[in-house]
């Protein structure tokens, strides 16, 4: 097969990286996708800097295995602490730099907040990012850790009091910060986009980071001369490491569409 051909590898902690491959089906319709949730490990935002460089390392090795012509690390905590130390040419992306360039050309008032896990917000990442996209941004970042039990159990809706009192104690003070952008730093966040527009007021910009990074891979692609010759519309192979039923009752809250997918169970400690 030739290499523009192959499927294009996508990998996240658990369930969140699918707002990718949602994205990457309505921008990319002919390309095939084979995706890796490692749901057995699920979160990565609470671990150290060198078990997330472990985890990180065995999900492309399997992905390499399978045969892939680009890798994109859907997962938040690995692009903001792992993703410059993976030294493989075939990771194209994370999801922080296309939040970036997106957020960076949205805000109007330079005060932009970040939201994300524990490991996301410790690093700095975006931070880092926005401070050399221009160095006049005035950057609040927040970590919040319930986010993703709450989108893995199900409890998304912007009516539900649960939901929105955790979003509200999270988000709160970003309204008196007078942000005008709020970077979704984790792919699962976009789930919780009503509740958290809801609480923080839909005059604040909210930049989907699954979103801009499934822009950002099409781009890529199309300028390099990869994108694949396949006009049939693509074909979905989703793998975990964990239970595959729970996957599936779950996968169709991120996924919003009808496609059909292959789903197998991997020993990710063989990579």
């Amino acid at each position: 097969m030739k290499e523009n051909n192959l499927p294009i590898g996508v990998f996240d902690s658990g369930l969140g990286g699918l707002t990718v491959v949602c994205e990457l089906s309505k921008i990319l319709p002919n390309e095939d996708i084979i995706y890796f949730g490692d749901t057995g490990r699920v979160p990565y935002g609470s671990r150290s800097k060198k078990i997330i460089n472990k985890y990180s390392n065995q999900d492309i090795s399997f992905l390499k295995s399978v045969g892939v012509k680009a890798v994109v690390a859907a997962c938040g905590t690995v692009s903001s602490v792992a993703i410059n130390s993976l030294r493989e040419p075939k990771v194209l992306t994370g999801v922080v730099e296309p939040a970036v360039i997106t957020a960076s050309k949205l805000t109007k008032n330079f005060k932009i907040g970040v939201i994300g896990t524990s490991a996301t917000i410790g690093s700095k990442t975006y931070s880092k990012y926005l401070k050399n996209a221009n160095s006049n941004f005035v950057i609040f970042e927040k970590s919040c850790p319930l986010f993703v039990p709450l989108v893995e159990n199900g409890l998304t809706s912007s009516k539900d009091p649960i939901v929105l009192e955790i979003t509200r104690r999270y988000l709160i003070d970003f309204k008196n910060q007078g942000i005008d952008t709020l970077i979704l730093g984790c792919t699962h966040y976009p789930i919780l986009k009503n509740a958290i527009s809801k609480i923080v007021g839909k005059d604040i910009n909210l930049v989907d980071s699954g979103r801009e990074t499934a822009i950002f891979v099409a781009k890529y692609l199309k300028n390099s001369k990869m994108l694949s010759n396949n006009n049939n519309g693509g074909k979905y192979s989703f793998f975990v490491s964990d239970e595959i039923e729970s996957f599936k009752v779950e996968a169709d809250k991120f996924l919003k569409w009808n496609a059909p997918y292959s789903l197998e169970k991997i020993d990710i400690e063989l990579y």
